[in-house]
């Protein structure tokens, strides 16, 4: 695994934490807190709930800290960890999302950006977008909206990077044959792009 100071400091604070240290726990929570919620919020697009499933994958990280053993940055560990804990969270939710079918198509805005109605776009992408199978969203949700590469995408999901790009490419098939237009809106043609386009 390469080193960096933000890597080398991670290991630090792991250490700290597991050598008794527990206050130490802290810094990591300051460090990786943001990113983590913003996962979140891409599954449920609620704040507060956001909040409440970081804060339980922050418990259950800090509950299995040893089981990190170092082989790969501790971030990808714990974004491994934090998916598992937000399946888990919207499993225990009451349905609410749609099916694709049910998605209504956007309008077609015409210069989409310049017109109001591209955030109206923008949130039939969303949704279409937590509307997909489990695996092809998180998939989506790691590569377009998480900017995570392949493979940074395979580590977290604990899958092979081919698998990964078979699930973004059946992921923009299946969001294409909602959402597709003559005039997409730019967040709408990203996501129609093969994984190398894209970056």
């Amino acid at each position: 695994m390469n080193s960096t100071p933000a890597i080398d400091e991670d290991r630090a604070l792991v250490g700290a934490v597991l050598a008794g240290d527990t206050p130490a726990f802290a810094g990591l929570v300051r460090r990786w807190q943001t990113p983590l919620v913003n996962l979140a919020w891409r599954f449920c697009r609620d704040r507060g709930l956001a909040e409440e499933m970081a804060q339980e994958a922050f418990l259950r990280a800090f509950r299995n800290l040893a089981q990190w053993r170092g082989e790969a940055a501790f971030s990808t560990w714990l974004f491994a960890l934090a998916m598992n804990v937000y399946r888990t969270e919207l499993r225990r939710i009451p349905a609410t999302m749609q099916s694709l079918d049910e998605i209504a198509e956007p309008a077609d805005a015409g210069d989409a950006e310049l017109r109001p109605d591209a955030s109206r776009r923008d949130e039939a992408l969303r949704r279409a977008v937590l509307a997909l199978p489990e695996k092809y969203r998180d998939a989506v949700l790691l590569f377009y909206f998480h900017e995570q590469d392949i493979p940074a995408a395979a580590r977290t999901l604990g899958v092979p990077e081919g698998t990964v790009k078979a699930r973004l490419f059946r992921g923009r098939e299946l969001l294409r044959s909602r959402l597709s237009r003559p005039k997409p809106a730019r967040t709408a043609a990203r996501l129609t792009q093969h994984p190398k386009e894209a970056r």
